[in-house]
């Protein structure tokens, strides 16, 4: 069988069409949008994260700060800039991204970012408001795995839907992202037993546990769509997911790329939802929501 390749990169144009269109309206106003980037690691696959925001941020005319802080910054380095970026009128998105530093503590030093600049959802708060279906920004790299569903017409509604990885970055917000799509969600992690016992009958497999060839042919059937979250960097410099691709294509039914799938959307998202923050900071109107209450992007099936 053949197996149908989901690239994200479609999708991403539109995204970032739409961006533009949004920043030349901000200008207009004397408004030019800004994003921030904190990061504090020497982690080759995150800095090249980091460096694909910037060069679409570029691209779809957003401002974009890259703040290096180096890989032994302090949790009180860390926390003043995120300080100061927060009280900054002209920033109207702040990531951090992660890694951080060895014990440098996440939880604390995302809750300083606000819930309206949060633009990639990392605030507690944020996550809270998603999970009792109040307006707020999804992480990205969540909701860009719905919009891929969306774009390619992929039904969840009523389906099972397997994700792998538990993470408060991936697998718990897009949980409760696909449960607001009436899917009926497993949650899969390191104690969950053998996968394929979850994924085998699954229509919609997502795997984000950073797990290099993690998801094989074995693992899935000839009805499953695969999302691959993944993005590992190989000793030779090269990208790759957590699916074995060459062993699920020709046995699942669709498959995202790695690179090419999930993070050309997610950086797009990224974009998107900083120039919404920009708007709603100029001035302040309700978040547009779907049924599951996070904000959502109308995207061509």
């Amino acid at each position: 069988m053949t197996t149908e390749t989901l690239s994200g990169k479609p999708l991403a144009a539109l995204i970032r069409g739409r961006v533009q269109e949004q920043v030349r309206a901000l200008e207009l106003e004397g408004n030019r949008p800004l994003l921030a980037v904190v990061m504090a690691t020497a982690d080759e696959s995150t800095r090249w994260y980091v460096r694909s925001i910037e060069r679409a941020a570029e691209r779809a005319g957003v401002d974009c700060r890259i703040i290096d802080l180096g890989h032994e910054a302090t949790e009180q380095v860390l926390a003043g800039v995120l300080r100061d970026l927060d009280a900054e009128p002209s920033v109207n998105g702040i990531i951090l991204q992660a890694p951080l530093p060895p014990g440098v503590p996440t939880e604390g030093l995302v809750g300083l970012i606000a819930p309206d600049k949060d633009i990639d959802g990392a605030n507690p708060l944020s996550l809270g408001r998603l999970a009792v279906g109040q307006p707020a920004f999804a992480p990205a790299t969540a909701r860009s795995v719905v919009e891929i569903l969306d774009h390619y017409q992929v039904p969840v509604a009523g389906k099972d839907v397997v994700v792998v990885g538990r993470s408060a970055v991936v697998g718990k917000p897009l949980s409760l992202l696909l449960l607001g799509r009436d899917a009926t969600v497993t949650l899969c992690h390191s104690k969950s037993g053998p996968l394929e016992k979850h994924t085998k009958g699954a229509d919609v497999v997502v795997v984000a546990a950073g797990r290099v060839g993690l998801l094989t042919g074995d693992h899935v059937s000839a009805k499953t769509v695969v999302i691959d979250v993944g993005t590992n960097v190989l000793p030779d410099g090269s990208l790759v997911g957590d699916v074995d691709e060459a062993s699920v294509n020709g046995t699942a039914a669709a498959l995202t790329p790695v690179p090419g799938g999930v993070g050309s959307v997610t950086t797009a998202l990224l974009l998107l939802h900083t120039v919404e923050a920009a708007r709603r900071q100029s001035s302040p109107v309700p978040l547009l929501t779907g049924a599951s209450g996070v904000h959502v992007l109308e995207t061509a099936g």
